[in-house]
């Protein structure tokens, strides 16, 4: 699609549209009212046709219109798009021209006009923003402007930007321009060049295909408040902050209130690991622990009883333990927090804690406890709510479902000569339900429902089985990996890890399945004796 700017000074709208190419839009030719404005030479920079077609003195509205439209005739443009343009067009223009846009510095129908940064500012309002709209005829017969009718076209697209306390105009209006504009405009000539607009000029209407509501909607919209400034980010020398969304109703380590107010507040890592450590836990009906380092599990483990778990989870790696974070998913309870405390950590999160889990758990300075349990009074956790998790990216952010996969035990393919016992697969399920939190490549030995060794964010995954390996035999207190179970959060390219699972002794295998060495891998297990499990899916884990 082949689009027409038109401006009166700096066209930094049509610029970045040039620069970002929406829907493949191309300008095609950028035309002003003053041969002295600056986007002309923006323009000449990047091989843009430009015309200067000035109003002579004493030439009404429409005789200049007309010669607009003739020098634009010499090319082929499907859309014009307004940039500061200093003049209302009537019907002559726009009668003759395609669909023309412009986008306006308000929330339109707030602040029309030629100040809406100040009206904005004057009228007190924390939220303006920016409209691209379509232009319709804002003048007389005779020619006369009617002010009622300027910036009164129809919507295509609006940008909520905010107002800040202490904002000038100047601030208001570059905050509009890059913040707003810069988003806006580039979308609704997207739109208008993937042939998704419809414009009803009798409605004042315009409807855009697929703009609608949905889990991954075309637009989003977030606002989030600040909810505390941070000592530091990943490193002492990165600012950072902590905020928050107050529309979460699930549990969350955001808004968990850290019970001993003197401790030292969380830190960006902290945060990041709790959050980690919290979701992992969540996955279980029955008591869970959860020990967590560098947002990887060092431990995790269910049982009868929450310190049951704690004791199971911690002597997985009691070494990568130390200075770790905790989570639980029942009430901490005095033998739990006295388990807790014999070794320092930096945080533990509960649904709530027992007075003698207090008074043990206060007992260390640095430990820091939240109650993530929303004033319930059950001691467990409620329904996960939030369906999408998201990862800022320098540009933009990535947004994709949580990973919920659940696999029941009739839902696992069994795919070698032997079947996984009724113990092996309770067990495969549980390191498969852990896995999800173990940053790719993963591997997991677990043995009933507590982990063994964990081989975490290798490039290789028969790395990640050495590494598990190694784990289980030096730091495992207790525990063996012979006659364990391995998960692998990603299918086996070869059967080199197959091999080195069986010389530690794994005896039952869940993976996803789908190599083009499938075949191969199988016929290792079996000449092991082992059993295989296909989930299926994959359970990578990036972040």
């Amino acid at each position: 699609m082949n689009v027409a700017g038109i401006a009166s000074n700096r066209g930094r709208n049509l610029m970045h549209i040039a620069d970002e190419s929406p829907g493949d839009a191309e300008i095609a030719v950028v035309l002003t009212n003053d041969a002295d404005a600056p986007v002309l030479d923006e323009a000449e920079k990047r091989g843009i046709p430009t015309e200067a077609v000035e109003r002579t003195d004493g030439e009404d509205r429409r005789s200049h219109e007309r010669r607009v439209v003739d020098a634009l005739d010499d090319y082929d443009v499907d859309l014009v798009c307004l940039d500061g343009y200093m003049r209302i067009l009537s019907d002559e223009f726009l009668e003759a021209a395609p669909t023309t846009l412009n986008v306006h510095p308000s929330l339109l129908p707030s602040f029309p006009g030629t100040d809406a940064w100040g009206d904005a500012l004057d009228a007190g309002v924390d939220i303006t923003g920016c409209t691209v709209h379509v232009v319709t005829d804002a003048t007389d017969e005779d020619g006369e402007v009617v002010d009622e009718l300027v910036d009164a076209g129809p919507v295509v697209t609006q940008e909520p930007v905010p107002v800040y306390e202490g904002d000038d105009e100047d601030d208001l209006a570059d905050r509009v321009l890059y913040q707003g504009e810069f988003k806006a405009y580039p979308r609704a000539v997207e739109w208008f060049a993937d042939d998704r607009v419809a414009v009803d000029h009798d409605a004042n209407a315009v409807r855009v295909e697929g703009d609608e509501a949905a889990d991954l909607p075309d637009r989003r919209v977030t606002s989030e408040d600040r909810a505390a400034d941070l000592r530091y980010g990943e490193n002492p020398h990165q600012d950072a902050a902590l905020y928050a969304d107050r529309t979460c109703e699930e549990e969350s380590v955001v808004d968990a209130p850290q019970l001993n107010e003197g401790a030292k507040a969380l830190s960006y890592n902290n945060y990041n690991d709790a959050d980690a450590a919290l979701n992992l836990v969540k996955e279980f009906d029955r008591p869970a622990a959860a020990v967590i380092k560098h947002t990887n599990p060092a431990g995790c483990a269910t049982a009868d009883s929450l310190a049951e778990a704690y004791e199971r989870a911690l002597s997985t790696d009691a070494k990568s333990a130390f200075g770790g974070i905790v989570a639980l998913n029942r009430e901490c309870d005095g033998a739990t927090a006295e388990q807790v405390v014999d070794s320092f950590k930096e945080v533990v999160v509960a649904p709530g804690y027992t007075d003698d889990a207090l008074d043990t758990l206060f007992e260390k300075d640095n430990l820091r406890v939240l109650d993530v349990g929303r004033g319930t009074d059950e001691g467990e956790f409620g329904e996960i709510s939030e369906a999408h998790t998201e990862k800022d990216l320098v540009g933009g952010t990535l947004v994709q479902e949580r990973d919920q996969q659940a696999p029941a035990p009739e839902d696992l393919e069994v795919v070698t000569e032997r079947d996984p016992t009724d113990e092996e697969v309770e067990s495969l399920l549980f390191a498969w339900q852990t896995i999800k939190h173990v940053k790719s490549n993963a591997i997991l030995f677990a043995t009933g429902t507590e982990t063994v060794g964990v081989g975490a964010g290798q490039v290789s995954r028969v790395d990640a089985v050495e590494i598990a390996k190694m784990k289980a035999e030096t730091d495992a207190e207790g525990k063996s990996a012979d006659g364990a179970v391995m998960a692998s959060d990603a299918f086996f390219p070869f059967p080199d890890a197959i091999e080195a699972a069986a010389e530690a002794g794994i005896e039952a295998v869940v993976q996803p399945g789908g190599s083009v060495n499938d075949d191969d891998v199988i016929e290792a297990a079996n000449e092991h004796d082992m059993a295989m499990v296909f989930t299926g899916s994959r359970a990578f884990r990036h972040d």
